[in-house]
């Protein structure tokens, strides 16, 4: 054979394919090392690829895609028989009772489904008859759906059925259970039952159960009685009233309590005898176990407080709770400085304090804090209009601090920031509503802390010529979470200079600016990153209410625009074709015109930064998933 002509040029063999150059079992045990996200990138990368994730999918030991809601069609394929599924976790927004064998599966050990509006009671009949080894379950919104039957039998057979139960959270509506017998059937219940989260439970339903709790502990010692809750240490309510008698008898029905989450929301004005006093305050932590307390009164329905409570309670349960490392007060209109400040000085290991609604809350509460051994690390001060920028100076001396709420605190301006910008851990920082200018913006610029989630919500007071500030340092290199919103001097301008910035954002919300329009949905579309694909970044994008955005916008939200885009949040009246037909070509968009909140995690969705001291998170709720996590539409 002739050797080869030394001036044409020699083409290079094909790379092997890749069951050639690496074993099968090599490639399947490499597989099994990645979560569902990946293993579908990785799917659609060859041929054998596909055919090693396919079966990775018989025996991953968990299974989390709360990202996108799959239809029952899409999600069957990708769950097949798997001994091994402990772990469960899915959108439930898209999926019917058609699917509900597909979610029970057996050898669960947990299980966390939410919007589970079209699934009906069967759901949790079929969990009790299959499931019987799970450990944690949690479920929201179900049979939300008018035509969708859920009763007290089928609350009936979830207690009865998984005996061994740790974690219950039901973010449910039970007065769909109303029965006589509701208070004897958590009898039933699994014995080492240690947390219980209920979403919502009439005063009177939840005094029974704690009555027949209460009785059967008094008889124990003369007859064999049923146990209730031997194991209880973490209680979340959401109630009518929040009264004297409900603390009480929480406090003589479970004992161990550790969390203590209550929260009402007033229809009516609460009289004397169905409102929290003084007196009830006493009746919390008689045992000394108590090391995280949560009281707030919400304003969904009344603009109302706690009124019979006032400095005296706060110093009396102040004294019974040394050892809280979490407090969250809200509500509490009458508590002032000396309240507060009980708390601060006696909770030595306090590392996460909310206060909202706090009218007399002044500066003075942390005039000596850098005097304390406290060492803060979550603090939410919300509509607590009477502190200014010389009490949050006096807080930044808590260098740990990691999130940080001053929503609405109306007279904090830049000094506030100025001395926040070099805490070392910030990672959250919500300043909406404060009265903050371009010059707040430049001290975060030239500052030293790792931001990860800004919110600039309704200050008024920015210009456009607060971007190239922010993005002037380092921070560009940390930020993925930005909110714009209700800013009316913003521009398109500010848009194409955080376009021009180069920040890989995840997040973005621009709702309510009359003068965004479609240059920013071309900016933004037009992104890229290290060479990577248009829009790369962006996983949520709020362009709600939004005066300037036409329908000559909607073409650059179509495929290969935003390929990671997960939420998008549009004004209805915009294109009603245009917009479904949008949904049509992006199923796994979730597409918002209503003006609801976007996103599973939004931070005002949740109040797991305070609660679940004991969870492993860092206090980032909602963390975007990385560029190698996320689901490509193809």
């Amino acid at each position: 054979m002739s050797p080869p002509d030394p001036i044409e040029p020699v083409s290079p063999p094909p790379p092997p394919a890749m069951d050639f150059a690496l074993p099968s079992a090599v490639v399947a045990t490499i597989l099994s090392r990645l979560d569902v996200r990946s293993l579908l990138l990785a799917s659609a990368a060859c041929r054998c690829l596909r055919s090693c994730a396919s079966h990775a999918l018989s025996f991953l030991p968990a299974f989390h895609l709360l990202e996108v809601a799959l239809t029952h069609d899409l999600l069957r394929p990708l769950m097949p028989r798997n001994p091994s599924l402990r772990s469960l976790r899915l959108d439930c927004a898209r999926l019917e009772d058609a699917a509900v064998g597909c979610l029970a599966r057996p050898g669960l050990h947990e299980l966390t489904l939410l919007n589970c509006d079209n699934l009906s009671g069967r759901l949790l009949r079929e969990l009790s008859a299959t499931c019987q080894d799970l450990r944690v379950l949690s479920l929201n919104s179900v049979a939300e759906r008018r035509d969708l039957a859920m009763g007290f039998s089928d609350l009936e057979a979830l207690l009865g059925g998984c005996s061994n139960l740790e974690s219950l959270s039901l973010a449910l509506d039970f007065s769909k259970f109303d029965d006589p017998n509701f208070g004897h059937v958590w009898s039933s219940a699994s014995e080492g039952l240690s947390s219980l989260e209920i979403g919502y439970i009439p005063l009177s339903m939840l005094l029974t159960l704690l009555t027949v709790a209460i009785e059967s502990k008094r008889s124990m010692d003369c007859i064999k009685a049923p146990v209730f809750f031997p194991s209880l240490q973490k209680l979340y309510l959401s109630v009518d009233f929040i009264t004297d008698h409900l603390i009480e008898s929480i406090s003589t029905a479970l004992p161990s309590l550790t969390h203590l989450d209550l929260q009402d929301a007033p229809i009516l004005e609460p009289t004397s005898e169905s409102d929290l006093t003084n007196a009830g305050l006493q009746q919390i932590n008689l045992r000394g176990k108590l090391k995280h307390i949560s009281l707030i009164r919400s304003l969904e329905f009344l603009s109302t407080s706690f009124r019979r409570v006032n400095d005296l309670g706060i110093l009396l349960m102040s004294e019974k709770c040394s050892h809280l490392e979490s407090i969250c007060l809200g509500g509490f209109s009458r508590v002032t400085d000396t309240g507060f400040r009980a708390i601060i000085h006696s909770c030595s290991g306090l590392h996460k304090l909310r206060v909202s609604h706090g009218s007399h809350l002044t500066d003075l509460v942390f005039h000596d804090i850098g005097a304390t051994s406290l060492c803060l690390t979550h603090v939410s001060l919300r509509w607590c209009n009477l502190l200014t920028n010389v009490g949050i100076e006096r807080l930044s001396c808590n260098k740990d601090l990691n999130v940080l709420d001053l929503r609405d605190c109306k007279s904090l301006g830049d000094e506030a920031v100025r001395a926040l910008s070099c805490l070392p851990r910030l990672h959250i920082l919500l300043l909406d509503g404060t009265d903050i200018t371009n010059q707040a913006l430049k001290y975060l610029g030239l500052g030293t802390c790792p931001l990860v989630s800004l919110s600039l919500r309704g200050c008024r007071n920015l210009t456009n010529d607060c971007i190239p500030l922010l993005f002037s340092g380092s921070i560009k290199q940390s930020l993925q979470v930005l909110d714009l919103s209700r800013i009316p001097s913003l521009t398109d301008d500010a848009i194409m200079l955080i376009a021009r910035s180069r920040t890989p954002l995840t997040e973005l919300r621009l709702r309510e600016n009359p003068k965004i329009g479609d240059a920013s949905v071309m900016a933004l579309a037009s992104m890229q990153f290290d060479g990577a694909i248009y829009g790369s970044t962006l996983q949520l994008l709020d362009l709600y209410d939004c005066c300037g955005i036409t329908p000559l916008a909607m073409r650059w939200f179509k495929k290969p625009y935003f390929p990671r885009l997960r939420w998008l949040g549009l004004t209805g009246s915009l294109n009603r074709i245009m917009v479904d037909a949008l949904v049509r070509s992006r199923p796994f968009l979730h597409m918002s015109c209503g003006g609801e909140e976007l996103g599973t995690a939004y931070w005002d969705s949740s109040s797991d930064w305070y609660r679940h001291d004991d969870d492993d998170s860092d206090g980032l709720d909602g963390e975007p998933v990385s560029d190698s996590d996320t689901i490509t539409e193809d």
